[in-house]
C-alpha cells in the first residue's frame, strides 16, 4: 500500500534570485516654523531630525542590527542619513546614497509648508488627498516622474543585491509610492507610513511581492 504523501506548511521563502528591500521611513523630522523655510537642497526642504527622530533610528538600529543585511541605502536628504546612521554604525555596512529615492518634489509647498496646509484643511490639499495626485500643487513632481524615478531605483537596488536583504531609508510618500506599485492599489493607499515604520518588499524582474507594512513593534518597546 503507498503511503500518502503530506504537505506541511512552510515560512514565506521568496522566488530564487529575488531581492527583499526593508523600507524604513525616517525618524521625526524638525518642527515645521509658522514663517519660516526649512534649508533646501536642490530645492527640496531638508530638515534634520528632532530629538525623537534621533532616538527612533537607535530604536532601528537594534531592530534591524541583527538581521543578515547586505546593502544600506538612503536617499540625498539628510534625515534618511541620519535615520541609517545608528544601523550603519553597528554593522559597518558602507551606505549608499541615491538621489532617485528622494520625497516627492512639492513644488510651491516645498520648505515645510505642506504639514502647515494639513493642519489649516487647505482646500488645495483636499484636493490632493480626494484626487490622490501631489501635482495639484503647483510645481510639484507628477506621479509619472514620481513613479518612475522610484522603480528604477528599486530596481537599480535589487538588481545589484540578487539574492539579498537591503535596507532602504525613505521617505513617507516615497515608501507609499513604492508600496502602491508593488501591490497594484490606489496612488495613496499606503502614503501615511509612521516614522522609523519598517515595511517590507520582496522584488524580481517579473513583480514585486507586498510582505509588510507599518511595522512599529521595535518603537513600542
Amino acid at each position: 500500500m503507498t503511503t500518502p504523501r503530506t504537505f506541511s506548511q512552510r515560512p514565506y521563502v521568496g522566488p530564487p534570485g529575488s531581492t527583499e528591500l526593508l523600507l524604513v521611513r525616517h525618524g521625526a523630522s524638525a518642527d515645521s516654523v509658522e514663517g519660516e523655510s526649512f534649508e533646501l537642497v536642490e530645492g527640496q526642504g531638508d530638515p534634520p531630525l528632532s530629538e525623537a527622530g534621533r532616538h527612533q533610528a537607535e530604536q532601528v538600529a537594534l531592530r534591524l542590527a541583527q538581521e543578515p543585511i547586505d546593502g544600506v541605502y538612503f536617499s540625498t536628504l539628510r534625515r534618511t542619513a541620519q535615520t541609517a546612521a545608528p544601523l550603519v554604525d553597528r554593522t559597518g555596512i558602507v551606505p549608499v546614497a541615491d538621489a532617485d529615492l528622494r520625497e516627492v518634489y512639492l513644488g510651491e509647498w516645498e520648505g515645510g509648508l505642506l504639514r502647515q496646509r494639513a493642519v489649516d484643511r487647505d482646500p488645495m490639499f483636499d484636493a490632493v488627498l480626494r484626487e490622490e495626485r501631489w501635482d495639484v500643487v503647483p510645481g510639484a513632481e507628477s506621479r509619472a516622474a514620481f513613479g518612475g524615478r522610484l522603480r528604477a531605483a528599486v530596481e537599480r537596488i535589487a538588481a545589484s543585491h540578487p539574492g539579498g536583504r537591503v535596507v532602504v531609508f525613505g521617505h513617507g510618500a516615497a515608501i507609499g509610492e513604492i508600496m502602491a506599485q508593488a501591490s497594484g492599489s490606489t496612488p495613496f493607499a499606503f502614503i501615511n507610513a509612521d516614522n522609523a515604520s519598517l515595511s517590507r518588499i520582496v522584488v524580481t524582474p517579473e513583480r514585486w511581492i507586498v510582505r509588510g507594512y507599518n511595522d512599529i513593534a521595535h518603537l513600542r518597546e
